[in-house]
Order: structure tokens, then sequence, then C-alpha cells
């Protein structure tokens, strides 16, 4: 008897449903680039409890006369590919045939479509697949209504997250497409309510400024190449912009939004000796290419690529972008060897050449460190180099302490001082990071941050942590909005990683130069931390150096 089975159809079809519908947005995703295929310059969404009761996409593309509404339904159907060959260069965004039947077979689907300028449209209805009602409807275009996703799965359903967390998941979608697709006016609904609303523009900066604002727009540079037959159009960091987390990195490749390490790499290689180690770049990166030369038939969602010439791709995107980078370039012109305390009776103390500091070798534990106001100290580059009154040297990150202090501060709720603004300050953010920031609006508050809706995307902030000095209050923004939308480091609770995002923005950046003072200060607030040797992040705050290892740095016993 024969242990190999043919599958049941329908049980075929929930397979594939589950290799390409993995929650409502990946639903919204294929719906809107069908629209996109179509020629659509209009495409609105629709969704009530974050897709798992209705997801509607209309669109005023070309539509479908009735034998082609019946048979986009039916597995591997498909008007975009005619043989083979036409594998190996893709020019659409959909092209397996799959989508709507495997949407189909795991909910209830009603298909209104007509062609523009034809007479009647036709309207069907299916349950898992099957056409259950056909009628004739007046309509050109096409809206595809989705109800009860999964609501023949309940295994997989029960996996589906709450219905904020699927908006957030559908927000992120609708973003990207329209990033990718900047000449059609794209609407999101939820609950019958105006979600984004993001008119045609003229073109990718525009877009970019309709979703995260001018002032973000502000801080990139825009970068256009083009070398044999690859055109590039990006958007990147300058070199004094950089964040906390990767929350606004986009690749597009002819314009379909991916994911690739290869390129994400590419990116970051061009910022070579000028990113800190703990700092991400900004980037909406635009590659058009031979679509001879890509392969977009790798994942079952279409999410990632396959190159002909990887590194050519590679060298070409790190090139035009470093280029760039290079000459965006803000040297340092802050003081450098500056001594302090000359007064001090300790000539070794005033100067210290960078040449001679100690680089590698054996460092010795942090110990308790008597640091003393009078402490001399030397500031070279964003680093304070301080003696300790044990006999040693000890080397600081200013920035690594500051952290320590703010974020201690921030969750001990104990010294942490409310600065209200002079003048409340409107922040535009894309969608996804507006609703997050009102949600947490409760939370943002025990961290002295004050803000309420200003519609539009938009809140007015109202008061900071005065430890914020004249941080960039944007970027807080944005870096809190990703820790309230689940970015949390492993192990830590949602209080703990908003508080290391926001004290990441704390006031000593840069070419900062603190005098003696605010150093002093900083040392004593160090001290009375719990955990003063490294920062939120795990960095280190102070290295120390005893006499015997700068010894054994110079080769001597």
């Amino acid at each position: 008897m024969s242990l190999i089975k043919i599958l049941p159809i329908d049980v075929r079809n929930k397979i594939a449903a589950g290799e390409v519908i993995e929650r409502p947005a990946s639903v919204v995703k294929e719906l809107i680039e069908n629209s996109i295929d179509a020629g659509s310059t209009e495409i609105k969404i629709d969704v009530l409890y974050g897709g798992k009761r209705m997801i509607k996409v209309s669109d005023n593309g070309g539509g479908m006369d009735s034998e082609d509404a019946v048979l986009c339904f039916e597995r591997h159907a498909t008007s975009k590919l005619e043989r083979e060959d036409d594998l190996l260069e893709i020019r659409t965004l959909g092209f397996r045939g799959e989508a709507l039947p495997s949407i189909a077979s795991v909910s209830k689907v009603k298909l209104v479509t007509g062609l523009k300028g034809a007479g009647p449209g036709v309207s069907l209805e299916l349950h898992r697949g099957e056409v259950k009602e056909k009628r004739e409807a007046p309509f050109s275009g096409t809206s595809v209504e989705i109800r009860d996703l999964f609501y023949n799965m309940p295994a997989r359903k029960k996996f589906l997250k709450s219905n904020q967390t699927e908006i957030f998941h559908i927000i992120d979608t609708v973003t990207k497409e329209a990033l990718s697709h900047h000449g059609i006016h794209f609407i999101l609904m939820t609950e019958n309510r105006e979600t984004m609303l993001l008119p045609r523009a003229l073109s990718l900066k525009e877009r970019i400024m309709q979703v995260y604002g001018e002032e973000f727009v502000a801080g990139l540079a825009e970068v256009s190449a083009e070398r044999g037959g690859m055109h590039m159009n990006a958007f990147i960091s300058k070199t004094d912009n950089f964040r906390n987390s990767r929350s606004h990195q986009f690749l597009f490749v002819n314009g379909r939004p991916i994911k690739d390490q290869s390129l994400g790499h590419a990116v970051y290689a061009s910022y070579e000796g000028i990113l800190p180690a703990d700092r991400h770049p900004i980037f909406f990166l635009y590659l058009t290419l031979d679509p001879g030369t890509v392969d977009f038939n790798v994942h079952p969602a279409k999410r990632e690529v396959r190159f002909a010439e990887k590194e050519t791709v590679y060298r070409f995107v790190k090139g035009g972008l470093g280029e760039i980078v290079r000459a965006g370039r803000k040297e340092y012109t802050g003081p450098f060897l500056e001594p302090r305390d000359a007064g001090v009776p300790n000539a070794a103390a005033t100067y210290f050449p960078s040449s001679f500091l100690p680089v590698g070798g054996a460092v010795s534990e942090v110990a308790e460190l008597a640091y003393r106001p009078e402490l001399p100290f030397v500031y070279l580059g964003d680093t304070f180099i301080a003696f300790s009154g044990r006999g040693g040297l000890t080397l600081m990150d200013h920035h690594a302490a500051h952290e320590r202090v703010l974020y201690e501060r921030l969750l001990r709720r104990v010294g942490l001082q409310p600065r209200p603004l002079l003048f409340p300050l409107p922040v535009k953010l894309s969608h996804k990071e507006y609703r997050a920031l009102l949600d947490g609006k409760g939370l943002l508050e025990e961290f002295c941050i004050e803000l309420d809706d200003f519609g539009h995307d938009s809140v007015v902030v109202r008061t900071v942590p005065a430890d914020l000095g004249d941080a960039d209050i944007r970027g807080v923004l944005a870096d809190a909005a990703s820790a309230l939308m689940g970015d949390v480091h492993p192990g830590a609770s949602l209080k703990e990683s908003l508080a290391a995002r926001i004290a990441c923005h704390s006031s000593v950046r840069g070419k900062a130069v603190l005098n003696r003072e605010e150093f002093s200060r900083l040392l004593a607030d160090l001290e009375e931390t719990e955990h003063p040797d490294q920062c939120p992040h795990g960095r280190p705050t102070r290295i120390f150096y005893s006499l015997d290892d700068l010894k054994k740095l110079f080769k001597r016993k």
C-alpha cells in the first residue's frame, strides 16, 4: 500500500496561504501591489479590528472583465507572465498568481471590478476560495474586501497579535509602499477614521517629507548616481544625524521594498571612520537595475532578492554613498588637548600629548576610584582623561557616563526635573510613531516628557527632562516610539528600554566642553549611581590604568 498521497486541494491551498499570508499586513501588501500593477493612481485601504475582521483595498486602476474576475482566484493564474523567460525579467510587483487564491482560501472575499469605459462590472463573493455569488455591478477599477481572516484556521488565527499591533504592521506596510511609489495617492482608514493621507508627490523627497516632516528631511543628504545600467537615488544621514536604532532604514529595488543584508552593509561601510559603533544612519535607498540582473523569485512573500552581480551592486552603493559622506564630513574644530586646571602643581598632569597615550595592553578592573574635585584633567576629542587619586590614569567617556546618570534618574525618578519649553515644539512623525507616542503618553510623562496630540501625525512637546539640554527632541521621540512599538533589548523591560533610549540623547554630546565645575559634578553624579562603570547599553564609562599597567605598556618591569 502506497504511503505517499496527494494532498486535498483545500489543504494545499492552506499550506500556500501560510507561505504568503502571515498576518493582515501581508494581505494589505499583496492587494496594494495588485493595485499598483493595475496602473492605479489612487489607492484606499480600509481596516477594521487590526484587519482581523475586515480589510478592503479599492483602486482606480484598469479593472477586470467578468471572465478575468473569476480566473484571478485560480492558483497560478496571472496576467503578468506569458512564458518561462519572463521569470528572468520581472517588471511587475506580482507575478506568481498566488496572492488572491491564497487569501481567498482563508477568508471571505468580495470582489467588485469593472473595466474603464466598458459596460457593467461584476461582483463576486467567495468563501474558502469557492464562488458563492456572482452578479453585475456598476464599477470602474477594483475593490477587494477581505472579511474574517483565518476564520477557517483557528490555530493560525490565535497567533495574531492585538489589534493595535496588527495596525502598526499595516501602517508600516502602507508606508513602505507609499515611499516606493510617490506618484500614487494613498489613503488609510482604520476603524472608519482617516489614519494616513498621502497625496500624490512630485518627487521621492516630497514623499519622505509627507511621511516624516520637513525637519527630518533637513537632516538627510540626497545622493544620485548612475553606472553600468544601475541607477541610485538615496537620502542618507548627514554626519551629525545618527540614531540609536535602525528604525528609519529602507531599501527599494525596482520599486519593491526589500530586505538585503549586503545592501545594508554597503550603507554602513560608506560611513567607515565616521559612524560611532553604537549609532545607526538613516537611509532611504532606491535602486533601479536591469530586471534581468535581479531575481525576485526567491521568497514567497518576495521580501528578498538575489543579484546576478552582488559584488558590483555592493561597490556601486558603497562608492556612491561614500563620496557624498566624505564630502559632507565636518572636521572636528573644538579644543584639542586643552589643559585643565594648569595651576595644580603637577606638570605631568596638565599636558599629555595624544601620541603618548597608552593603547592596548592589560586594563585593570575599575576599583573604587577616589575622585576629587581638584583632580586635573585633559580634554581629548570627546573623551576626558582624569588622574586617579590612587596613582594611575583613568580614561573616561563622558557621553557614556552622562547616559548612566540620566538612565538611573529616569528609572528611579531621583533628581529628575522637567524643563518646560519656552515655546511648545510641534514635531512631525511617521503615523506609526505618532500613534505609539500617544498610546505611551502616560509612561512618557513619568520621564518628564509631556506631549499632546497636534493632529496630522504631529505632537506638540511641552516639557522634557532638564538633563537633555538642547538634545534633538525629534530624535528622542523617534527612539522612544521605537521602544514603545516593541523594539526592546532582550531581558529588559519596556521602561528600562525606554529610559535607555532617552538617556542616549543626554546633553553632553559631540564637541561639548565641560568646565571644571561641570566635570566635577558629573563625576560626583556618576559615583551616586548603582552601576557607575557601564552605560545603559553595557559600554564602559571609565577605564583605569594602574602604574603597573602603564609600566607594562611601556615594556618596563
